[in-house]
């Protein structure tokens, strides 16, 4: 008779036979998921009621910041552009910063939604804060670095889309 030692030594955790690091790995990303998706819907809202944001001239509108950054920004023709209707890019911005956020933390076509997150942050380093000295002082860098992971792994739990994939997988007759 053969005695056989195990040598598994990880303990189960919740998921029947999984361990606790497979299922932190898992859910490692959602902690981000909501913090850049309460971030992005809070910043599109703040945007959308103040008043002075949304014009093309006075304190602490849309306008006047594109001017103020136009020279120094790496991309000055990205700032014109805006400058053509800063009200419109106001509400652009706004309303992309929202579908972003409510697209992340629902995770709905969340790969999508951080796409579109990881512009919109590139698109503010390279206008509003690519004179930051050091670069570490301007937040959008950081933020473009944070929507990275979700572009490549979009949201495995706790979404729409796994949700979707599931439903999708019992129809084909799969697990």
């Amino acid at each position: 008779m053969t005695q056989s030692m195990r040598t598994d030594t990880r303990t189960p955790y919740l998921n029947g036979g999984s361990d606790w690091r497979d299922t932190a790995n898992r859910y490692a990303l959602l902690p981000l998921r909501v913090f850049l998706g309460i971030t992005f819907i809070y910043a599109g809202l703040d945007k959308l009621t103040d008043g002075a944001f949304l014009q093309a001239s006075g304190a602490g509108s849309i306008g006047d910041t594109m001017r103020a950054v136009r020279d120094s920004s790496a991309i000055p023709a990205l700032v014109d552009l805006a400058l053509k209707s800063p009200t419109g890019f106001g509400y652009a911005m706004a309303l992309g910063e929202l579908a972003v956020g409510i697209g992340t933390l629902l995770g709905l076509l969340a790969r999508l939604a951080a796409l579109g997150g990881a512009l919109i942050s590139l698109s503010l380093w390279l206008t509003v804060s690519w004179a930051s000295d050091p670069y570490y002082y301007g937040n959008d860098l950081a933020y473009l670095m944070a929507w990275l992971p979700l572009v490549l792994a979009g949201a495995p739990v706790l979404s729409l889309d796994a949700t979707w994939r599931s439903r999708k997988r019992q129809r084909a007759g799969g697990v």
